[in-house]
């Protein structure tokens, strides 16, 4: 689950950070780094599990509506939201259960929130067109439970107050993890029954040492990355640069001379991305040209040995 997108957002946050807070403990800085990144897998986990706490809560709900219709002799109420079949996988998931109970998490402290997030659910047209068809297959629970994520999970005020609340690692990350949240529910096959997979804690093993020596590199040769940035800044100030920008060209140019295998024009676009969610309004703009320049500046001089190509400037 964790990929480079997301390693590349956490290592901007952490150096950052290691030359704000001044401790300058590249050990405790890469610890913080692999900390923050596992909290991004237990939200994953987090919000995979909060599916079926809402089902446990539609539940409770049935049971009264079915006892007040044996009661009174009416017709009694449908049973197909409580038992989604989607659902109920993910309830009797082997390694979402094993996952849960090893990180004692739970949304049973949350009642007041999955009282009102069900009832939303439930006035939903999306939730009154599933109940109204005539019947239900396995693609139309799972479809169910992509459009009520996305409707009732995606953005959420009330959620995002409780991540907040329960961990600060989580401030910048429901967005991203939500896609990985999408992508398992795509993903899941009624074949597998409780044991379907989920995602992994890490897309393959390499991306935990990229994240190491990532960190490592942008921080113990920011001397040098930051000279290049000064000597392809030209009329541009460099002391006046916003402090994240530097960061960002820094860590870009540490990925462009560490790892042979990404091409330069990825980890341009990749950078420019981060810095238009992380930094100035026009710093997506220079941190694309300054980036560029740099590049085919250490190609010509050797020291960056991979082709690099004429980069499209993103505006």
């Amino acid at each position: 689950m964790i990929n480079r997108e997301l390693i590349r957002i956490k290592t901007v946050q952490l150096t950052y950070a290691y030359y704000q807070n001044g401790s300058k403990n590249i050990d405790a800085a890469e610890k913080e780094l692999l900390f923050s990144l596992s909290k991004a897998y237990d939200m994953y986990n987090y919000l995979l599990e909060l599916i079926v706490a809402i089902t446990q809560e539609a539940a409770k709900h049935f049971s009264v509506a079915e006892a007040k219709a044996r009661r009174e002799g009416t017709k009694l109420p449908s049973a197909r939201f409580v038992n989604n079949q989607l659902a109920m996988m993910l309830a009797g998931n082997s390694e979402l259960n094993e996952i849960t109970q090893q990180q004692n998490i739970s949304w049973q402290e949350e009642p007041e929130f999955l009282k009102k997030i069900y009832t939303q659910i439930s006035e939903s047209q999306i939730y009154k067109d599933y109940m109204a068809a005539d019947e239900a297959s396995f693609e139309d629970d799972r479809e169910l439970w992509r459009k009520l994520y996305r409707a009732f999970i995606e953005d959420n005020d009330d959620l995002d107050a409780i991540f907040e609340e329960k961990s600060l690692y989580w401030n910048d990350d429901k967005e991203i993890v939500d896609t990985f949240v999408l992508k398992t529910i795509k993903r899941f096959d009624i074949g597998n029954g409780y044991g379907q997979p989920l995602l992994p804690e890490y897309d393959n093993k390499e991306d935990r040492e990229y994240a190491r020596h990532l960190l490592r590199a942008a921080i113990m040769n920011g001397d040098e990355y930051q000279r290049h940035m000064s000597d392809a800044s030209q009329n541009w100030d460099f002391s006046r640069l916003a402090y994240m920008d530097i960061v960002i060209m820094q860590i870009a140019i540490a990925e462009m001379l560490t790892f042979p295998s990404i091409p330069v024009s990825v980890t341009i676009n990749e950078y420019v991305e981060i810095a238009k969610y992380y930094s100035t309004p026009r710093s997506a703009a220079y941190i694309n040209g300054m980036l560029d320049a740099i590049a085919h500046k250490l190609a010509d001089s050797g020291i960056l040995l991979k082709a690099v190509g004429s980069h499209n400037r993103q505006e």
